[in-house]
């Protein structure tokens, strides 16, 4: 690697990609970024990885993000973030979904947009003279930018760019959310100072005034567990984006409170963690899993967002709920704000240890909620032991699939309790998908990766790569459920797949060309009746033979496997394969296209039919 002592714009901006710890840059080339990619390539180890498509960049980054902040490791200090990079106009506006969804869901992604030269510009403004991919307003890019970026900065100026960047990446650091750098082309080569130390997150000051503000959020929620009585603990995304899984087990384990997660923060411990319940997702809860989390005397959210996601079917909480969340603190009709989160989990747990005892509220509401029900497991170790159980019928359904699907993953993991292990990782998209896959056992701590608010439409696909290349163990295997909607959106994807040979095993869920969901959210009573062509028109799809593109995007030095799937029998041969690492098709990726029928649902989704269709 060729390296010299002068420093640019385009080699302090790659070193400074290289010291936060990213790997890989996403994204797709222009003219004007080509040569930044030199530059990196020439003078440090981050690697280039081009996509067929912006927004599979952006999806890539995104999970790259979530994975490296899971992963890393909490002594050092070591922040999650990633970085994609396009060229102007038609490659940024390509890559703003993406970044939106970062946005919504809090993830640091640096976006580098290469912008025509200043001299170009001063065409333009002189001549009206426009060149490759420039608006009428030149200032169209950032202004968009600056809707889904905590900052957005132009360089233009290579004095000003070491201070500009710096300010940038920080800011992007502390708020955990995306910023956007537009790099004019002539600055890449254009000479500027040095790095100057290292760039790190900027913790918000505890003040005074925010500790007497946590003692009286601490306070009035003891008061609240007392009045109620035993609480239920909902674990939220701010925990995961916060690594604050030992504050959360710690509370758990000394206080003997049963926990749920989000669907968000599904996998934020392991799920064999003494006292984990399931997901809550309101309305679209496992039955069981809801009445057990009624019956608790009141409920604590520990960073949990409102979202339809997480709250489906239910729009609102009670006074007998605490939620700890964006900064502050509600316990039932009292807020507290500017409460920091990573200092009330550990408050709160002391005070409930002094005024209650040790592992006071150990309790199984299992057991406390279907005491008089026969037909449900008397504990939750049952209940959730039972998800797994092979009994099934031939004909695929999504929740049959996904309980074989579970069955294979607990056969698959290595050790024991809280320590074992997961030879996959799963990617979920959204719709049936996410809904069918939230139930899934998943014993290893961020096992699990799905996009739970933005919820864009093939987010799976591009994200398998970046989990892929973010994971410090190669053979980290991911395992991608997306329904085929989802898919047609973003199946280019799969190259990236086969090129780096990534080997992710996607399973495309085709009832029979069909947007499930949509479906579902305007006229549910479709499912009830089964009529044979009720189905509002637009949300038919053209049928595509998914197990072919294996044939498209593969060769015969790099091969990719595809399958069609339509009974279990054949879903069983399947995963054998892929449970023997000598077998050949776990050389590459594989797809698999699972048959299913155009009138099958999650019963996740049951509530929606029993309301509307009565």
């Amino acid at each position: 690697m060729s390296r010299n002592d002068e420093w640019t714009v385009g080699r302090y901006l790659a070193t400074r990609l290289e010291q936060l710890g990213i790997r890989y840059l996403f994204g797709v080339p222009g003219d004007f970024l080509g040569p930044f990619l030199t530059i990196m390539h020439d003078t440090t180890s981050v690697r280039w990885v081009g996509t067929p498509t912006e927004i599979g960049a952006g999806y890539a980054a995104d999970a790259y993000a979530r994975v490296r902040a899971s992963e890393a490791d909490l002594a050092s200090g070591e922040q999650g973030v990633a970085a994609v990079a396009v060229t102007y106009g038609v490659g940024s506006f390509s890559l703003l979904n993406p970044v939106g969804g970062a946005y919504v869901e809090y993830v640091p992604v640096i976006v580098i947009n290469a912008a025509p030269s200043y001299e170009q510009w001063l065409n333009y403004q002189a001549v009206g003279l426009l060149t490759s991919h420039m608006s009428q307003r030149r200032e169209s890019n950032l202004e968009v930018y600056r809707q889904v970026t905590v900052d957005a900065q132009v360089l233009s100026n290579p004095g000003l760019a070491p201070s500009q960047i710096d300010s940038a990446i920080i800011a992007g650091l502390t708020e955990r959310r995306p910023v956007y750098l537009e790099v004019m082309d002539d600055l890449w080569n254009a000479p500027c100072a040095a790095p100057q130390g290292e760039l790190r997150r900027q913790e918000r000051p505890f003040t005074k005034r925010n500790e007497a503000m946590l003692a009286k959020a601490v306070e009035a929620s003891v008061e609240l567990v007392e009045r109620f009585g035993t609480p239920v603990l909902w674990a939220g995304e701010e925990i995961q984006r916060n690594r604050l899984e030992r504050e959360l087990v710690s509370l758990v384990e000394l206080t003997g409170i049963p926990f749920c997660t989000t669907v968000g923060a599904k996998s934020v411990v392991s799920e064999n963690t003494p006292g984990f319940m399931g997901v809550y997702n309101g309305k679209a809860s496992l039955p069981e899993v809801r009445k057990a989390f009624k019956a608790a005397g009141c409920r604590i959210g520990l960073g949990t967002w409102s979202t339809s996601k997480n709250l489906a079917g239910e729009k609102s909480i009670d006074d007998d709920w605490i939620v700890a969340a964006r900064e502050g603190v509600s316990v039932g009709a009292q807020y507290f704000p500017e409460v920091q989160l990573a200092r009330f989990i550990p408050a709160l747990r002391d005070a409930l240890g002094i005024a209650f005892g040790k592992r006071a509220f150990e309790t199984d509401l299992f057991a406390l909620a279907h005491a008089e029900d026969r037909n449900v497991p008397a504990s939750t170790a049952a209940f959730l032991t039972g998800l797994s159980a092979e009994d099934y019928p031939e004909e695929l359904t999504y929740d049959g699939f996904f309980q074989h699907v579970d069955a294979f993953l607990l056969s698959q993991a290595q050790g024991v309790g809280t320590e074992a292990t997961s030879p996959f990782s799963v990617i979920s998209d959204a719709a049936f998908a996410l809904l069918g896959s939230m139930n899934l056992q998943i014993v290893e701590r961020g096992g699990f990766l799905a996009q739970n608010s933005w919820l864009s439409i093939g987010y799976s696909v591009g994200a398998a790569t970046g989990v892929a290349l973010a994971h410090q163990q190669p053979l980290k295997r991911p395992l991608v459920f997306v329904g085929d909607g989802s898919f047609q959106e973003v199946c280019q994807e799969l190259s990236t797949h086969v090129r780096h040979h990534l080997r992710p095993v996607v399973f495309v869920l085709d009832n029979e060309g069909f947007y499930g969901i949509e479906q579902m959210l305007i006229s549910p009573c479709y499912y009830k009746d089964r009529p044979s062509d009720g189905a509002d028109f637009y949300n038919v799809l053209h049928p595509w033979r998914y197990e072919k593109l294996a044939e498209v995007f593969g060769s015969e030095k790099d091969r990719m496997h595809g399958r069609e799937l339509t009974t279990h029998t054949e879903l069983e041969a399947l995963l054998s394969e892929i449970a023997d690492p000598a077998d050949e098709i776990n050389h590459g990726p594989i797809l698999a296209r699972v048959r299913l029928s155009r009138h099958d649902y999650p019963r996740a989704l049951q509530y929606k039919i029993d309301e509307s269709c009565p």
